[in-house]
């Protein structure tokens, strides 16, 4: 059953919306803005109805902070007000709200309005799972990842260039999630995935969720060394955003990288390579954390702490 927030100082007017819709949906009541920000923002709501016209926190002021958070941004909110001014009007559906509707309201047309949105956001929803997007990052999924791998490989068999694959994950992810909840460890996940796709816009450059917290990069044309040293870049890159994390040595959110670049053909099978690439990452998270791992087609690794040949 899907689930809808009411965020309302009016616990009366809150009461009869809600009952117009406790048939169809779950539904939970808050009084504040302030409350209903901490409610939402556990991410399990598919519509938000929010009063405009509320203490400390008026409801503009609060879909905007709605609009600016990675986890409330795509939930629908509708805006219902005494005010019934076209310029207030604007002004809510400019800042992203999805509707409007003005007090004293009429019951069938909020049920129909709120079963629309609803439904609309359930499409959304299934067209983001379907298609080649993540909707926490933005950047392309597993889905997307499965069809382009291949492709980038035979792109670099047939160009006869150095092929890299690098495999990343957040450190002790499930630790932060335990210690700070699930919906500031969905914000970490798009923290670091903006972080890296700030850096990988070239033409050649791949970069998907793989999975969780885990992260998959591919691009071509680098030597091994070359390969390596962007990627710890970004490494430090993701490091000097200083997001607390109180199991981590470094007491920041942190991730370990394993890569491997090859020239590619028939001998070295994308699969073997990619399965290099994980082992790579083992041993960065077995070492310590923190770092990157990589190897090249001859075998040598090199790692990030040691600057050397292991």
């Amino acid at each position: 059953m899907d689930k809808i927030l009411i965020i309302d100082d009016s616990v009366l007017q809150a009461q009869a919306v809600k009952s117009l819709l406790d048939e169809d949906y779950e539904v939970t009541m808050c009084d504040t803005a302030e409350e209903g920000l901490r409610k939402a923002k556990t991410g399990k709501y598919s519509l938000i109805l929010l009063d405009v016209i509320m203490p400390n926190m008026d409801g503009f002021v609060l879909l905007r902070e709605l609009q600016e958070d990675i986890i409330t941004k795509y939930i629908p909110v509708i805006l219902i007000t005494s005010l019934t001014d076209t310029v207030n009007e604007q002004k809510g559906l400019i800042m992203g709200a999805v509707d409007y509707i003005t007090k004293p309201f009429k019951p069938l047309i909020v049920k129909a309005r709120v079963n629309t949105h609803i439904k609309l956001y359930n499409y959304r929803k299934q067209f983001m799972k379907d298609a080649m997007i993540d909707e926490l990052t933005g950047i392309p999924n597993r889905r997307s990842y499965e069809k382009i791998s291949l492709a980038r490989w035979r792109d670099a068999v047939r160009l006869k260039i150095p092929f890299t694959v690098c495999m990343f994950d957040i450190d002790k992810f499930k630790m932060y999630n335990d210690t700070y909840g699930h919906p500031a460890g969905d914000r970490v996940i798009a923290s670091v995935a903006k972080t890296a796709a700030s850096y990988l816009k070239r033409s050649t450059d791949f970069f998907a969720r793989y999975g969780g917290e885990e992260f998959v990069v591919i691009f071509l044309g680098e030597e091994a060394a070359a390969a390596f040293a962007f990627m710890k870049r970004i490494r430090q890159a993701i490091e000097n955003l200083q997001i607390p994390h109180c199991a981590s040595i470094s007491k920041w959110v942190t991730v370990s990288m394993g890569g491997v670049t090859v020239e590619a053909g028939e001998v070295n099978a994308y699969n073997e390579t990619l399965k290099k690439a994980d082992e790579m990452l083992y041993i960065a998270k077995d070492q310590g954390r923190n770092r990157g791992v990589w190897c090249n087609e001859a075998g040598e690794q090199w790692m990030e702490e040691m600057g050397g040949t292991l």
